[in-house]
């Protein structure tokens, strides 16, 4: 089921998400879902919180970006925690699915080390780099509030600041099921 993706405006993207206690059918169903919204609407990480759930939950398909990545299967994420950030950073351009149709550089480290549980309750610790790194940061991000707009030079969030306030007032609207900043459903 193609849940709607939540504006970058909303308040339930300002809040930090609360910790996963256990795995059960409806955590389940709710990851299937979140898989099949982040296909649809062309994304490759896609944060619970953005389908407008409290819950410290992130999938991630990397596979299904423009670059070709191969031995990355889809990941879902629980209780994500990023432990360690290399002092290299990387700048990449960056999109989101709850900021539709703006892209952007975003300077971030080039490898993490994250901790987090899949849905087997099964702990994992993952040295991650490129593509993987950057998406995992992003999404662990959205869980603690923050948005990748936050993390734009002064410079260029200052040039974006008049295509932000046309995704506000619901003028860039994307093709796929979406709640503005004031609750409302676009379609």
């Amino acid at each position: 089921m193609i849940i709607p993706i939540y504006s970058c405006f909303h308040p339930v993207l300002k809040k930090h998400t609360s910790p996963v206690p256990e795995i059960d059918d409806d955590l389940k169903k709710l990851v299937e879902n979140m898989f099949e919204t982040m296909y649809k609407a062309d994304g490759i990480g896609l944060a619970a919180n953005q389908v407008g759930v409290d819950k410290s939950l992130i999938v991630i398909d990397i596979n299904a970006s423009k670059e070709k990545h191969r031995d990355e299967p889809p990941i879902t994420m629980i209780n994500p925690v990023i432990e360690k950030f290399s002092d290299e950073e990387i700048e990449y351009e960056e999109g989101c699915l709850s900021v539709p149709k703006f892209y952007e550089k975003v300077m971030r480290p080039e490898i993490i080390q994250i901790r987090y549980f899949d849905l087997d309750m099964k702990e994992h610790i993952v040295e991650a780099g490129n593509l993987l790194s950057r998406v995992m940061q992003h999404e662990v991000d959205h869980l603690n509030g923050i948005i990748f707009t936050e993390r734009l030079s002064s410079i260029n969030r200052t040039l974006a600041k008049s295509k932000l306030k046309k995704i506000q007032k619901g003028q860039i609207v994307p093709d796929y099921p979406f709640i503005n900043s004031d609750g409302k459903l676009l379609k």
